[in-house]
């Protein structure tokens, strides 16, 4: 099997990852090819060399004076998006050497053009309906397309224009390990208003121990203005950390703080703690009550940092060998490839495309 893999174009393939999308891509990636698939993987600029992937980039970007001077004329970086997924795209209605296209982005042109290519096309929604996305799912010919989505809530999500199967984010336990835990809180992701980390560190606080915070920083305005003034001795943010560090962090953690300020579609942050051994304490939001069990967390409803605090405690005294175990059960690299190697021979033999 030859499967196209579409990443998303903002941020490179590679350590350490801007989110949990250039992750997971990079995960999936690398284990379709463990199991011999073939994956040509077209992503953003910069990406990890081992994953030989083609660039989503159209350098420069070539427009004449008249074109430059038509005022309706979007901002360059949208254009150069735009027209870098085109490129992708009339390549691939010229390849006939392609069995699937799994478009990993978030981009709304490879739906536009799905019906174009010869190859299928399998679409993964990782995030809620978006104004681009969700008309172009709305108005295409759905026949030779299929979609998943991460969780459960998510594709409720996206009911209303499609119908998606659900293959749940997985985390590679080979590489997220047990560590010994601690007594610290630790909380992970980007650095941006609805991760909402400032309310983690009032968890924290609440609950009388110490935090560390780690991940890039996304808006650095709210970095500045809401989480820095309540940093300190008791909360200290150690920066945009590389997988082995950042499993080394959170294995040596009492519990992760998950503090969703929007429903997250999964949430692998608390997939990846779990992996680490180190249980969860967070809020009730999105796809996570799909994948954190009681006896591996507590999910507490949104923002009531009081009960979140209070939960802290019987959340650090539960079994990391429990939350190891889970991890590996339920939210694994393997299972998650699994999934989407079935999904790639159910979109091969579904009447409509085989017609």
């Amino acid at each position: 099997m030859h499967v196209v893999i579409l990443g998303a174009a903002k941020h490179p393939l590679r350590q350490p990852f801007a989110g949990g999308l250039e992750s997971l891509t990079w995960a999936l990636v690398r284990g379709l090819r463990a199991r011999g698939i073939e994956v040509t993987l077209f992503a953003g600029a910069g990406s990890d060399p081992a994953l030989d992937a083609r660039e989503i980039t159209v350098d420069p970007l070539v427009l004449s004076e008249d074109a430059r001077g038509d005022v309706s004329m979007p901002p360059e970086t949208w254009l150069a998006e735009h027209h870098a997924y085109l490129q992708v795209m009339l390549e691939l209605q010229r390849r006939g050497d392609v069995d699937v296209i799994h478009n990993n982005s978030l981009h709304y042109l490879p739906v536009a053009l799905a019906q174009s290519c010869p190859a299928p096309m399998l679409t993964t929604l990782h995030t809620p309906p978006t104004p681009w996305l969700e008309p172009a799912i709305a108005l295409m010919d759905q026949s030779r397309s299929r979609f998943v989505a991460v969780s459960e809530h998510t594709a409720r999500q996206w009911g209303h224009v499609t119908r998606a199967a659900v293959v749940h984010n997985g985390v590679d336990t080979a590489r997220w390990t047990p560590g010994p835990g601690g007594e610290e809180l630790v909380w992970m992701g980007r650095v941006v208003p609805e991760k909402a980390p400032h309310e983690a560190v009032r968890i924290a606080a609440a609950s009388g121990r110490r935090i560390r915070l780690a991940g890039p920083v996304g808006d650095v305005a709210y970095f500045r203005d809401r989480l820095e003034p309540l940093l300190g001795d008791h909360a200290q943010y150690v920066g945009h950390l590389e997988v082995a560090a950042l499993r080394d962090l959170v294995g040596r953690s009492a519990a992760l703080v998950v503090t969703p300020d929007w429903d997250e579609p999964y949430g692998l942050v608390a997939a990846e703690s779990m992996a680490c051994g180190t249980p969860v304490v967070g809020y009730r939001r999105g796809g996570l009550p799909e994948f954190v069990p009681a006896d591996c967390g507590t999910l507490v409803e949104p923002g009531d940092v009081a009960a979140a605090a209070a939960a802290v405690d019987e959340v650090c005294a539960m079994d990391r060998a429990r939350a190891r175990a889970h991890a590996v059960a339920h939210c694994s690299l393997d299972a998650m490839v699994d999934a989407y190697v079935a999904a790639y021979g159910d979109l091969l033999l579904a009447p409509e495309v085989a017609a």
